[in-house]
């Protein structure tokens, strides 16, 4: 499954409903990657095919999405994005991680298997 966009009505509905909650409460099926980036920023299109990659590898483990900050800016609010890209790690039990800065695939694949989908298996 490729990368999806997300909206802000997307993450209320699959990730975390900021607008009702005030604990953090994770509601998708899967851990997650979101990745906060805008269209114009270098970094963020040499990492977008990595996690294409990434998407296709994990497939049925991880869902991975992609949150455009010039379009969501309230999204990008509630998280305190400065800077871009920004990848939010959500396992499914435990608080999610922000990591800034473009990652090589090693660095994303580490993520992935020891805080993402060792829940899962």
């Amino acid at each position: 499954m490729a990368t999806q966009q997300m909206t802000k009505a997307d993450f209320l509905e699959k990730i975390f409903d900021y607008t009702n909650e005030k604990e953090w409460k994770f509601n998708g099926s899967l851990p997650a990657i979101i990745d906060f980036y805008a269209d114009w920023c270098g970094p963020c299109k040499s990492v977008a095919p990595v996690l294409e990659e990434l998407s296709n590898e994990f497939e049925g483990k991880i869902n991975i999405y992609k949150i455009n900050t010039d379009v969501e800016q309230e999204l990008a609010s509630v998280f305190s994005i400065q800077s871009i890209p920004t990848f939010l790690f959500i396992p499914l039990t435990g608080t999610p991680m922000l990591q800034q800065g473009a990652l090589p695939k090693n660095a994303f694949r580490e993520v992935i298997e020891t805080r993402l989908v060792q829940e899962v298996s």
